[in-house]
């Protein structure tokens, strides 16, 4: 079964050798615990042991152009805000195949 994919869950960015990619939306929320707004993401490349690679980043609106700007996640706390997050999102797509 293919998956389609809204554009508005892809972005333009550039990875961490300055090399533009296209990137697909895993997830975005508000943290009560932290105040901030997040965006989990990935480029849909896997890590040697067959992972999806998921990035996070804090997100910041720039109130000029309406332009979305990651800024990168700066603590521990924040990176644990993220993978709880992931780890709902994993058992939740999880739930919904085994209903299917």
């Amino acid at each position: 079964m293919e998956q389609e994919i809204d554009r508005d869950d892809m972005f333009v960015g550039f990875n961490e050798k300055g090399e533009k990619r296209t990137f697909y939306k895993l997830l975005e929320f508000e943290s009560k615990e932290t105040g901030k707004h997040y965006l989990a993401y990935t480029d849909n490349t896997t890590d040697s042991k067959g992972n999806l690679k998921a990035y996070g980043s804090v997100v910041e609106q720039d109130g000029d152009d309406n332009l979305m700007k990651l800024k990168p996640i700066e603590t521990e706390k924040e990176w644990k805000v993220i993978e709880m997050a992931l780890k709902v999102l994993q058992e939740d797509m999880g739930n919904k195949n085994e209903e299917n």
